[in-house]
């Protein structure tokens, strides 16, 4: 069944090499109950590990079942130790965060088989320890540990036991009892091959090889060998089996033993989490503040008007001296009536502006009075709330109607409302027909403090101008925006007869170009405060990588047990890559409520301008997965490269 043909096995040792076996040749047939003794560094274990496909030979080759699997992958090595091979420890490596019943499952979980839990049951039952199922290794004695990892061992109904000192660990009752589990195993079919360096263990054996210094000295057979004939004894086998997928009961089964890893060590993974935590709120809350600020300023830009440019007065020189605006150039309702009548204009309003003393009843209030157009509420996103604007024939018969900012309301209108009510504009009586939509405060400047009239009723009635001190423009079409301006100067220069040294006497501004430098700046400031909150979110996966990496060290016989019972590459791999987006995952949504609770403060307690946008928080958590992915990736593929045996010895 089993067979090594001159098989080298050297180890290097610091500068020293080490032949731990010398041309070894054996055979071992099915149904045969074998002992290997020698003295420390005979070689023993090494053969021991080279038959149960833990480790490969420098030379010679291993034929198992009339095939040689010496050159089997590392991959098609494991799924041979998970089927075909049963492994009992000296140290028994049973995993202390799992139950008896969870480490004795352990091997079907990689062999695709979770579902046949039962399995692990009732091996538990066959080594006598049904009532001990649920305990962790802690609550267990040394020989019942053993008695776990024997019913682990066959779980998955292997051809083959491989013992190494399995009852060196042992009182003389356990040691007893042990052995009789492996002769019972052994006539029931089993093929045993044990190690150990007692003689009187192995005289338990139906046969007895002696080792020293990497060399079969002797080779004593107790009890006669099964004739050849008794086929029964092995099963049909595929020596290369099929490598099988990770399937959803798999996948679950890694999601399940990440989970449990995760809260086994709940300060370290609560502590990784924090990096993850902190930067995933920091890029919410931060966005959040900077989309806030940039709603506030696009509302208040919406209410000066799009397409919008605005025609003033501009200061002008006369023989080395600067005058002060409007000196040269002043326009007229004339002069805005004529550029309506230019292609590319939509509409337009002429403003003037004053202070002016209101009184209501026994209030009173000093406020910006404003007469424009009657286009004035569509270009500058002031239809009324209440109430209604004035109409071109009001605006004609310079009729005495006034509508009311939201400041203006309140202080003379607290508790009533002002349409249709009377008050008093420097002794004037002027009729309230409406009240304008709240617009806030830019800085220092109040947009709701103010009172708007007809201007003709502001010109003549009011403030005694004859001139207007602006007009605003609304251009039909964005593309028009420079056309536009360029007729608007035009016709002005030609209305004006102003020659080459005065056209500097007005001034068009264009709001379009305004607006488009206030968003730019605050998409700007946007971005830097979402890139300096991603900084934390990678310092957060580098922090995540540092505990992964410690986590492979500290778990490096955990790796070592999981690939001696038929963890392939790719099954380690999963469960850390695993283990590392969860911590990611988790930390993540804890900084999305976090987040998303600190924009609410911020507005609610600062009374800071905040937007929390669905865009952020699934780029936040979909960042924090591919942290978990990336920075998960190393300390896995790390884990997976790990040598079995060696990752058993690791001290």
């Amino acid at each position: 069944m089993l067979e090594l043909k001159n098989v080298t096995k050297t180890y290097r040792m610091g500068s020293e090499d080490v032949r731990a076996l010398q041309d070894v040749s054996v055979k071992i047939a099915a149904g045969e109950f074998v002992a290997i003794m020698g003295p420390s560094g005979s070689g023993k274990s090494t053969m021991l590990h080279i038959l149960g496909f833990l480790d490969r030979p420098d030379s010679g080759s291993y034929i198992f079942n009339g095939q040689d699997i010496s050159v089997l992958s590392d991959d098609e090595l494991a799924v041979m130790r998970n089927q075909t091979a049963g492994f009992v420890f000296q140290q028994f490596h049973l995993l202390p965060r799992l139950s008896a019943v969870d480490n004795v499952a352990l091997p079907l979980i990689y062999a695709g088989k979770q579902h046949l839990r039962q399995k692990a049951l009732d091996r538990i039952k066959d080594v006598g320890l049904a009532s001990r199922a649920e305990h962790q290794p802690n609550e267990l004695s040394g020989g019942e540990r053993q008695r776990i990892a024997i019913a682990r061992a066959l779980v998955n109904e292997p051809l083959i036991i491989f013992a190494d000192e399995p009852t060196g660990n042992l009182d003389t009752k356990s040691e007893a009892e042990i052995m009789e589990i492996l002769k019972a195993l052994n006539a029931a079919g089993k093929t045993v091959v044990m190690v150990t360096h007692e003689r009187e263990v192995a005289e338990h054996a139906k046969r007895i090889i002696m080792m020293r210094d990497g060399k079969i000295v002797s080779d004593e057979i107790k009890v006669p060998q099964r004739k050849s004939g008794d086929t029964h004894l092995i099963h049909e086998l595929s020596v290369c089996p099929q490598i099988s997928a990770t399937g959803r009961a798999e996948l679950a089964d890694h999601i399940r033993q990440s989970v449990r890893s995760i809260l086994a060590n709940r300060l370290r993974s609560l502590l990784s989490m924090l990096g993850i935590l902190i930067g995933v709120a920091a890029v919410i809350a931060m966005l959040a503040l900077g989309q806030g600020a940039k709603d506030s300023i696009a509302k208040r830009l919406s209410s000066m008007g799009s397409n919008l440019l605005m025609v003033r007065p501009g200061s002008s020189q006369a023989h080395g001296v600067s005058l002060e605006a409007g000196a040269v150039t002043r326009f007229t309702l004339d002069d805005a009536d004529a550029m309506t009548h230019l292609s590319e204009v939509k509409r337009v309003s002429a403003s003037v502006r004053g202070r002016a003393q209101m009184v209501a009843a026994d209030k009173n209030w000093n406020t910006q009075l404003q007469g424009t157009g009657v286009d004035y509420p569509l270009m500058r996103s002031s239809v009324p709330t209440s109430g209604r604007f004035f109409t071109a024939e009001e605006l004609r018969m310079r009729e005495r109607v006034v509508l009311l900012g939201m400041t203006v309301v309140r202080e003379l209108f607290p508790d009533t409302d002002p349409v249709g009510r009377t008050v008093k504009i420097n002794r004037v009586a002027f009729k309230v027909i409406g009240v304008l939509p709240e617009k806030g405060a830019t800085g220092w400047n109040d947009e709701d403090d103010v009172a708007v009239i007809p201007v003709t009723t502001a010109m003549y009635r009011l403030l005694g101008k004859q001139y207007v001190d602006s007009i605003d423009v609304e251009v039909a079409d964005p593309a028009l925006m420079d056309q536009a301006q360029a007729s608007l100067k035009a016709i002005i220069i030609k209305r004006q007869h102003l020659d080459k040294d005065k056209e500097d006497s007005f001034q068009i501004r264009n709001m379009a170009e305004i607006q488009a430098t206030i968003e730019s700046t605050t998409q700007t400031m946007t971005l830097l405060l979402g890139s300096i909150a991603a900084i934390s979110l990678l310092v957060g996966g580098i922090g995540i990588m540092n505990i992964m990496l410690v986590s492979v060290t500290e778990r490096t016989r955990e790796i070592g047990l999981r690939k001696a019972i038929g963890a392939r590459k790719i099954d380690i791999t999963t469960q850390f890559l695993i283990e590392s987006v969860l911590m990611t995952v988790a930390g993540g949504i804890m900084g999305v409520i976090l987040g998303v609770g600190i924009a609410m403060m911020l507005s609610f307690f600062a009374g800071w301008a905040t937007t929390i946008s669905i865009s952020s928080i699934v780029m936040a958590t979909t960042f924090s997965i591919v942290v978990g992915i990336v920075f998960g990736l190393r300390p896995a593929i790390q884990a997976a490269e790990l040598n079995p045996i060696e990752a058993l010895r690791y001290e």
